[in-house]
């Protein structure tokens, strides 16, 4: 993919998160962000200018949160974010994008081959299609939904302890509360605010961590 819009310059921070094989990653990706991704209207062209800061490290902070060797599922990845950032980072973990629109997922297909993530799949699908079917350790979200609905996409997805982290904004603690009780229908066991990125992001990137707790639900059939 070409046709790229000028990239800021990378902020101090990036050196200190992106090393090593992820930093020439990480450039492509920014690249790919300021240009095709614009170009789509996958990104607005304002987010060019904060394609570092807000974007790229903003989800690479994320990965502080994440255990090791986990299997990890983007819900409504969008242009990849924060999906693409991990797995760049994290070569020790396998990314599931899973994208329902079929413009995000040929744009997330073409992303991966060209950063040549090993380590990343796409799929094209609603989170609800998949309760039952797969077990996945970690759920990551970045401004798909309101918490109550987030989790009850997410949930079903996670095996018995398995953890959702949403990036969410200054409503998270707020978010938590209203959705308390959709929560608990959903047997989860905790709910709690995570704050990571001290030092690397100003201010840090807040995460609403949610473990889930040992009722899966059952298997739904998918629409072919």
């Amino acid at each position: 993919m070409s046709d790229t819009i000028e990239l800021p310059d990378a902020p101090e921070a990036a050196y200190t998160v992106f090393t090593g094989p992820a930093w020439e990653r990480a450039v492509t990706y920014a690249r790919l962000l300021a240009g095709p991704a614009v170009l789509r209207g996958l990104v607005g062209p304002r987010e060019v200018a904060r394609v570092w800061d807000r974007h790229l490290l903003n989800c690479a902070v994320v990965a502080e949160a994440i255990p090791e060797n986990a299997r990890i599922v983007d819900i409504g990845s969008g242009a990849g974010l924060p999906g693409i950032v991990i797995a760049i980072i994290r070569p020790d973990v396998s990314v599931t994008l899973l994208e329902p629109l079929l413009r995000r997922t040929v744009f997330l297909s073409e992303c991966v081959q060209e950063l040549g993530l090993r380590n990343v799949e796409v799929v094209r699908g609603r989170a609800e299609e998949f309760a039952g079917e797969r077990a996945f350790d970690v759920a990551t979200a970045r401004a798909v939904a309101p918490l109550d609905r987030l989790a009850k996409w997410a949930l079903p997805l996670l095996r018995p302890g398995g953890e959702l982290l949403a990036l969410k904004g200054e409503r998270a603690a707020e978010e938590i509360e209203q959705a308390r009780p959709q929560l608990r229908a959903l047997d989860a066991q905790t709910a709690e605010l995570v704050t990571v990125g001290h030092g690397k992001v100003d201010p840090p990137a807040t995460l609403v961590r949610v473990v889930a707790g040992s009722r899966r639900s059952p298997q739904r059939k998918r629409k072919r």
